[in-house]
């Protein structure tokens, strides 16, 4: 079985309405990234479209279908490269928008994410919420769960995916400034509490009078900061990962003295409390 992977987040400034712009941008980082090894590049929300729309009708005219232009785009990259990438994207399903993320490998498009918690921020305010169950995607190198932003502060999320087996989570985040505390405790707890790799590619740069905080990262299995991005430039960090690590949720501090593991001993008989809805 496979072991090791490197991973790259690619921090960019993506422009906001300039989908082919940004798409020949995300092919041309990914073959730098795949160039210098990495096997899977993860690139931040709505790296396609920009995030910070004044409304929803501004918006549609920047989404696509999924599969759609750019899946194809990239999934032909992904073949010719041998790598995985993980993308933002603003999605069009009929008369829904969500905000999305793709994950497309040598073997094509594999499958999709909708952010299912939205804050009232950029274009979340005016698009529709996920509406589709958590899922983890088996690849030739682990198993890869997605999600976006604000999700990883609902811990629930992180914690189904790691049930689901997941190894490693991709992030792709658009923190805007004063969501320091999610970068400098959230992912790496998001990690440690569920014994899972977390890569977060955030984006950098100012739109329409937001301006991003990068400090993208990648967090190991054991919660520690492996590499972090600045806050101010576009740049590719890399880390290298065990997917046996992930996989071992058992871990002795002490044998037959001091011994955890938060899969096993989760006692889910008493936690019906997380799934009723509060008025």
């Amino acid at each position: 079985m496979r072991d090791k992977v490197k991973i790259a987040a690619v921090q960019m400034d993506p422009k906001i309405t300039k989908n082919s712009e940004n798409l020949e941008r995300i092919v041309f980082e990914t073959r730098g990234a795949a160039k210098n090894g990495a096997d899977l590049i993860v690139f931040p929300e709505c790296a396609l479209s920009g995030y910070v729309f004044s409304s929803r009708e501004e918006a549609i005219p920047f989404a696509e279908s999924i599969p759609g232009v750019s899946t194809e785009r990239l999934a032909t990259c992904c073949q010719e490269l041998g790598v995985y990438v993980v993308y933002g994207l603003l999605e069009r399903a009929d008369d829904k928008c969500y905000n999305a993320a793709v994950l497309v490998g040598p073997e094509g498009f594999i499958g999709k994410y909708r952010k299912i918690h939205l804050p009232f921020l950029g274009i979340d305010r005016f698009i529709d919420a996920g509406n589709e169950p958590f899922q983890v995607y088996k690849t030739s190198i682990g198993n890869i769960g997605i999600q976006i932003c604000y999700d990883c502060n609902f811990p629930e999320s992180t914690r189904i995916m790691a049930l689901l087996e997941a190894d490693i989570m991709a992030l792709p985040t658009n923190w805007p400034q004063g969501r320091e505390r999610i970068v400098n405790y959230v992912v790496n707890t998001r990690a440690y509490e569920n014994r899972v790799h977390l890569v977060a590619a955030d984006r950098v740069g100012n739109e329409r009078g937001a301006k991003f905080l990068g400090h993208s990262k990648i967090v190991s299995a054991s919660g520690d900061t492996l590499v972090e991005a600045s806050g101010d430039n576009e740049e590719t960090i890399y880390a290298e990962v065990s997917l046996a690590e992930a996989r071992q949720k058992h871990i002795v501090i002490k044998a037959g003295e001091f011994e955890v593991d938060y899969i096993q001993d989760r006692r889910p008989e008493l936690y019906g409390e997380l799934t009723k809805k509060r008025s």
